[in-house]
């Protein structure tokens, strides 16, 4: 999936998500976008910046957790107080779940393939997904290439 922040003619913006940019291109041709707030269809993609995670420093900090040997490694999310919300992470769980069943991890090659799906020229009929750089990150936000990072916690047992 790609995440686009999105600015209609009246200078709202809103965020989308989309199978690929091509999705997004033939949605807003057709005027299948629209506005939340004002309700204009003429809608295109606004400049982003990529949505880069970082950990801010609790008084008592707790290891991150450990990353699955066939995933990619955790990441430590950020909330104020010594631990994660259990609603949180149960989102976060519920997140994680969805993207390994609906995408194909691509490990340390996320970048290239990015690339590659964004060209056409990758063979892949799913959705990616794996670990970049805060610079790839911010390349292929660059190059009009939506990612968008999200806290990898342990999947819950059970």
């Amino acid at each position: 999936m790609i995440h686009y922040q999105l600015l209609c003619d009246a200078g709202h913006e809103f965020d989308g998500w989309f199978k690929d940019s091509a999705t997004f291109d033939r949605q807003a041709a057709g005027g299948l976008l629209e506005c939340p707030t004002c309700g204009g269809t003429a809608v295109r993609r606004a400049l982003m910046a990529p949505a880069l995670a970082r950990a801010a420093p609790t008084a008592d900090p707790a290891p991150p957790p450990a990353a699955p040997a066939d995933g990619p490694p955790a990441a430590t999310v950020a909330v104020s107080g010594p631990r994660l919300p259990a609603e949180a992470r149960a989102l976060l769980q519920k997140l994680r779940a969805e993207v390994e069943k609906n995408c194909d991890y691509v490990g340390g090659e996320f970048a290239a393939e990015a690339r590659r799906v964004h060209n056409g020229s990758s063979t892949r009929v799913r959705n990616i997904y794996g670990e970049a750089t805060p610079e790839e990150a911010e390349a292929l936000a660059e190059d009009g290439i939506g990612v968008t990072r999200i806290p990898w916690v342990p999947l819950a047992d059970g």
